[in-house]
């Protein structure tokens, strides 16, 4: 039973000594660079309303959701999500705000996955949202935060797919597809089957403009050209053609912040997450299976909270994200100027005034009293698994 108690449930994990260190670091470094770009911290809850991640909202599905019940009977649930939260925030305490609000914030997310997809149950994230805005200047803010975030984390080669939802809306909308043909077009691009999406597209009578832009869906990168002869195609298509010169518009202006070499359009992006409206975006890079980051613009989600304001907003999933660096040998830099202080019991005061002197001087020390049945030996190996920088023996 003893034994047992050491283990952790499915799913999480314990974070502990270096690895802790770095990640403590990463998300400070994080945070100030939110802070450079204008965004206020905000903490919410680890546990909300079940109604705030409800299905109508868009997010989680609720097999999917860590749900239990207060004194008084109300169903709640760990948060699956940040953005949701925000946006409560957001619609109580800046309800009379009519210029754009700028948070960012930092917690665990909780959800319920299936065992067999070997992911994290528990996971931090780190990130901002720009509510109040529906630019395209907005859109090119957060990712250009978003390719700072990553640098600034250490990654050198890392790319952020950009899609758009209105572009496979449109695309839905203009075939007239049935509702279990839409599903089957998502469930293939989801899983990357785009041998099989041109099947399901060549057995619909489509036009030919159409059958080319569903094709586009597996361009993992737009050219210029493929962007104009796309926008060529779509011209009956109003809803297709706005969320093309979006995108278009968003390159432009995200050349101005000369990070444009780290996004690329990419027309099959999908998102579980139902409330986004516009642009949707994740970043991958070498030694990580899952999104590193991911993101979107969610124009109407606020409303659910009774304040309208378009708005967009990212997250970092820290655990990736260190995951990532640490398989690509990328070093998080841990000052750790910490002395042991190992003194004998009559020494106890000169040993103490010694430790406060280090610490005035901002470096660390812990106090250990000598053992009789322990060598010098024992205890400079014990200050080297402790990573000390150095010992001192009174």
């Amino acid at each position: 039973m003893k034994r047992k108690l050491l283990h952790t449930p499915e799913g999480v994990r314990d974070i502990y000594n270096m690895e802790c260190a770095r990640k403590l670091i990463l998300q400070q470094n994080l945070q100030d660079l939110l802070k450079m770009y204008g965004y206020q911290a905000i903490e919410t809850p680890t546990f909300e309303f079940f109604d705030i991640f409800s299905r109508e909202i868009g997010t989680t599905p609720s097999k999917d959701l860590y749900k239990f019940f207060d004194r008084e009977g109300n169903t709640l649930v760990l948060r699956p999500d940040m953005t949701p939260s925000i946006a409560r925030c957001v619609a109580k305490y800046y309800a009379e705000e009519e210029f754009p609000v700028r948070l960012c914030y930092m917690g665990n997310t909780f959800i319920n996955n299936n065992s067999y997809q070997g992911r994290l149950k528990e996971s931090t994230q780190l990130g901002a949202e720009l509510v109040g805005d529906n630019s395209v200047a907005a859109d090119a803010e957060i990712l250009a935060l978003v390719v700072d975030s990553l640098k600034t984390a250490g990654l050198l080669e890392f790319q952020i797919g950009v899609g758009h939802t209105d572009f496979f809306r449109g695309l839905v909308q203009a075939a007239e597809l049935k509702e279990e043909e839409e599903q089957e077009l998502i469930a293939l691009i989801s899983n990357k089957n785009f041998f099989g999406v041109e099947e399901l597209v060549d057995s619909l009578h489509l036009s030919s403009e159409l059958k080319e832009l569903f094709s586009m869906l597996g361009n993992l990168c737009m050219s210029d050209d493929m962007m104009c002869k796309a926008k060529k195609l779509s011209a009956r298509y109003p809803v297709i053609l706005q969320a093309l010169e979006r995108l278009e518009s968003l390159m432009q202006v995200l050349s101005c912040y000369h990070v444009e070499k780290y996004v690329s359009i990419e027309l099959g992006m999908l998102s579980s997450y139902h409330y986004y409206t516009g642009i949707i975006f994740a970043g991958y890079t070498f030694g990580s299976g899952e999104p590193i980051v991911k993101g979107g613009r969610y124009d109407n989600l606020m409303d659910y909270f009774g304040k309208h304001a378009p708005s967009i907003g990212f997250a970092v999933v820290t655990d990736q994200l260190l995951a990532a660096l640490a398989r690509q040998k990328i070093d998080i830099a841990v000052e750790n100027n910490q002395t042991l202080v190992v003194y004998h019991k009559e020494h106890q005061q000169e040993a103490i005034e010694r430790a406060v002197s280090l610490r005035e001087q901002n470096l660390g020390a812990a106090l250990v009293c000598w053992e009789d049945e322990k060598t010098e030996a024992d205890y400079r190996a014990y200050a080297q698994r402790m990573h000390m920088q150095s010992i001192m023996f009174i």
